[in-house]
């Protein structure tokens, strides 16, 4: 019997919002090299290309909404009277928009703001200008609110303690290749849970799972839920 559910999403949700997945056609990510615009030696190097690139991810986010994939498991957390997590990669804020409450951003949110001096963070919406100040401590040192590469996912102590009590994992367009969340399914079944996979193609981790379905996250997201809850 499934009481506990964790579920794990990735670029592949968004996608069909208008989304663009992390890594595209030659490891691009909107037309920058990954190593430029995503790791702490980038923001060393050129702060001003980096704040501008997601400062563009965040203008571009208020241009579009959830879909059917977002509000299927906003329905499942709305009505799943279990203990349910819903652990995303993705940075935009799509989820919460549909309705999605037990959830855990575990690499950033581009509506965040983050002081690289005392760790506050601060809703962000609009453009963040290098050198902004942080309203708690003062310092010139608010950058996005972003995980990136080298950098520790967050919340990873309640992630690894949600996915020990599990009865059901589900993977929901993910690469399967970026850790430590590639790693998860192994977690899982190591603790015994059922493993499902949700994929527009298979992954990189598609033959740890005990079931993978393929097809449109818009698509098997809704069926998918609907048989847990009709």
């Amino acid at each position: 019997m499934t009481t506990n559910i964790v579920i794990l999403t990735g670029a592949g949700v968004s996608a069909e919002s208008g989304v663009a997945t992390f890594r595209g056609p030659g490891g691009l990510w909107e037309g920058h090299r990954v190593d430029d615009i995503c790791t702490p030696e980038a923001l060393a190097r050129d702060v001003d290309l980096v704040h501008r690139f997601y400062d563009e991810r965040r203008a571009k986010l208020a241009t579009v909404e959830p879909n059917a994939a977002h509000h299927a498991l906003a329905r499942l957390d709305a009505e799943w009277p279990g203990e349910l997590l819903l652990v995303t990669q993705n940075v935009d804020d799509l989820h919460e928009r549909a309705g999605s409450r037990r959830l855990i951003h575990m690499h950033g949110e581009l509506n965040s703001a983050l002081c690289a001096e005392c760790d506050a963070r601060t809703p962000w919406t609009d453009s963040l200008p290098p050198r902004t100040r942080c309203q708690a401590c003062g310092a010139a040192t608010l950058r996005p609110d972003i995980v990136f590469f080298g950098e520790m996912p967050y919340q990873m102590e309640a992630i690894d303690a949600a996915i020990a009590r599990a009865d059901l994992f589900v993977s929901i367009g993910t690469s399967g290749a970026v850790y430590p969340a590639a790693g998860f399914v192994r977690t899982a079944r190591y603790h015994g849970a059922d493993t499902l996979e949700l994929n527009l193609d298979r992954s990189e981790g598609s033959a740890w799972f005990g079931e993978t379905r393929l097809g449109p996250a818009g698509t098997l997201v809704p069926e998918w839920v609907a048989s847990l809850l009709d």
